[in-house]
């Protein structure tokens, strides 16, 4: 909730200055025009919002991760696992946020129009999300290995889990990515994104197929609960009409 604050009341600055889709760049070959661009940004700015932004919008997803970290692990080393799987989870994030926004900058240099390039990768983010490949990573965000209880062993497996289910959670979540890192990662986007990704990790492991996913089950969840509360709301309203 802090970081969603701080996201929401500084904003972020998700992308190498805009500066790279200027016209003039677009001349220039695409190294000397990120060149350029990364001298006028601030890469410890970039990297400390895109820090912000994992712990806003990934760390909700790995609320079952941490559970099984946490219920494999002695009462005294916890606190250790725990930041040990985080660390390697946030490693991973932090290394595709560079990747992602080279991606951005390669794709704003090649259409420079902001709202055509924003089309290419939305269809680059559908064409992904219906993939098998999707599946597969979506399946192995669900993998809950053995851990070790003792010593080094216990240490080395927190960390390897923590990179593994990153590496999982990239190769689910990179498309979507991908169009905030584009658009500049508008906050309305970010929740938008978040609530899917939330969503769709609610469904369970699936055969790798060419065909749609999202958040089916967090949806009819949703329809269930409002037609309890329309229900139960109709039975109250009629109650006090007979009384």
């Amino acid at each position: 909730m802090i970081a969603w604050f701080l996201l929401l009341r500084h904003g972020s600055s998700l992308v190498i200055p805009a500066l790279c889709s200027a016209s003039s760049l677009r001349a220039l070959p695409l190294l000397a025009s990120f060149n350029l661009a990364v001298a006028f940004g601030t890469p410890a700015q970039l990297a400390s919002d895109w820090a912000l932004m994992v712990v806003a919008m990934m760390l909700p997803l790995i609320i079952a991760s941490l559970r099984h970290v946490r219920d494999r692990s002695f009462a005294r080393r916890r606190a250790r696992a725990t930041l040990l799987f985080l660390l390697g989870y946030v490693l991973v994030w932090m290394t595709a946020g560079f990747v992602l926004q080279v991606m951005a900058f390669a794709a704003r240099w090649a259409v420079p129009a902001p709202l055509l390039c924003f089309g290419v990768v939305v269809a680059t983010a559908i064409l992904w999300q219906v993939s098998p490949a999707k599946q597969l990573c979506l399946n192995r965000c669900h993998r809950r290995p053995h851990l070790a209880a003792f010593d080094l062993a216990a240490d080395r497996d927190a960390f390897a889990f923590g990179l593994m289910n990153g590496a999982s959670c990239v190769g689910s979540c990179w498309a979507l990515m991908l169009t905030l890192v584009v658009s500049q990662g508008h906050a309305l986007g970010m929740v938008a994104v978040t609530l899917f990704a939330f969503g769709e990790r609610l469904e369970g492991p699936a055969p790798l197929a060419w065909r749609w996913r999202g958040p089916f089950k967090a949806l009819r969840i949703a329809a269930a609960q409002a037609s309890l509360w329309l229900t139960t709301q109709g039975r109250t309203s009629k109650r006090i009409v007979e009384s």
